[in-house]
């Protein structure tokens, strides 16, 4: 029987991948396949890049800021169970009603820069407003440095504020004088230097007078006349030096030196204000109502929520701040139905107080405590309001 030789396998050459298709094939098949024309494509491509412009145009930051009604606090009350001022070694009596101060948040400026988004919000929203940046901060200062004037101005603000209550309550507040500098218009330039502490005041119409609180100062000052000489005492360097000075207008029938002053006080009472995150001077006039709400008996709000703002100078004069019309609506917003605005503000108050506030024009520390005590006692017909003359 033979052998039948096996047969061989054939091993055949590989078939080879016919050439693929150019990307332009392939876009004109997907096209055809989802039904696109070069109209349409051309139309979404546009539109891509548009609202990528346009996302891009609305994060860019905007040089505005734009400022917002914020928070308002009870002197009266606490803030995270801590007493917001706190009184020792004098007899404090029980509150009622609220005092509180209103305060506006700012966005804008250098750390907290805008964008299209914030600003076109802020322009539709009653409870904010829009301005241009340089109006509401120094855009040349970091927010680092924005905020340690912020926290020393508020500091300031609780001292003055201190000063007046305890003047206005009838305390002497001992305090030395220390010249800082002079305004290089007024009389006091190149007659007082820097580090003078000053002693004794003399007018030709009063005997001298020691100065051992800023309220002797400043009575010597509202009794003189404009442009009058003055012989200011001071303590240069150890050495007793009588100093002459051309006074020049008040504004109010008085005085001015021209000088810049830094005291330095010691109080009889210990008052410790607390508040955290909130800088700026504006809170003065609601502090020393504070103050003296508990240093007197009875209720000075009688219960009523009053709001207000203005700086609290150490003479326990009311000063303009910034926006009025946002502190307002703050105050509205937050129960009050009463407030209290400087003087100074009137023209940015009319026309535009909430509906349901009333608003009272103050000018002292004096005049604010009056109009407190009448809208305790229901009384307020005869308190100034502001107008447009």
């Amino acid at each position: 029987m033979s052998m039948q030789a096996p047969e061989s396998v054939m091993h055949p050459e590989p078939l080879q991948d016919p050439a693929p298709p150019s990307l332009g094939g392939r876009w004109r098949g997907l096209r055809r396949r989802l039904g696109l024309t070069t109209r349409s494509v051309t139309m979404t491509v546009s539109g891509v890049v548009a609202f990528g412009l346009l996302l891009t145009m609305i994060l860019q930051p905007v040089p505005f800021a734009v400022q917002g009604a914020g928070p308002t606090f009870n002197t009266l009350g606490s803030v995270d169970d801590v007493p917001l001022i706190t009184v020792e070694g004098a007899e404090t009596y029980p509150t009622e009603g609220e005092l509180r101060l209103t305060t506006v948040t700012t966005a804008g400026g250098p750390g907290f820069p805008v964008d299209v988004g914030s600003v076109i919000r802020g322009w539709l929203s009653a409870g904010r407003k829009v301005v241009p940046v340089e109006t509401a901060v120094d855009p040349t200062l970091t927010q680092e440095e924005q905020d340690l004037i912020g926290a020393q101005q508020m500091s300031t603000s609780q001292e003055n504020a201190t000063v007046s209550a305890l003047t206005a309550l009838g305390y002497e507040v001992p305090a030395t004088l220390t010249i800082s500098g002079a305004d290089p218009d007024r009389g006091a330039a190149g007659q007082v230097e820097e580090g003078d502490v000053i002693t004794s005041i003399r007018t030709p119409d009063l005997p001298t007078t020691t100065i051992t609180t800023y309220a002797d100062l400043d009575a010597a000052l509202t009794a003189t006349p404009p442009n009058t000489t003055v012989t200011l005492g001071v303590d240069r360097v150890g050495v007793a030096t009588d100093v002459e000075i051309v006074t020049s207008d008040d504004g109010a029938g008085g005085s001015l030196l021209g000088i810049y002053l830094s005291a330095d006080f010691d109080f009889p009472v210990d008052v410790d204000i607390r508040i955290e995150n909130v800088g700026g001077p504006s809170a003065g006039t609601m502090f020393a109502l504070g103050i003296i709400d508990q240093m007197t008996p009875g209720a000075l709000t009688g219960g009523e929520i009053v709001a207000g703002t203005g700086t609290m100078s150490l003479a326990g004069e009311v000063g303009p701040i910034g926006g009025i019309t946002l502190k307002m609506y703050a105050a509205e917003r937050d129960g009050a139905d009463f407030f209290l605005a400087p003087a100074a503000n009137c023209a940015e108050v009319v026309g535009n107080v909430p509906d349901g506030l009333e608003v009272f024009r103050v000018a002292t520390l004096t005049e604010a405590e009056t109009a407190v005590e009448a809208i305790a006692a229901g009384d307020t017909a005869d308190l100034p309001v502001c107008t447009a003359d």
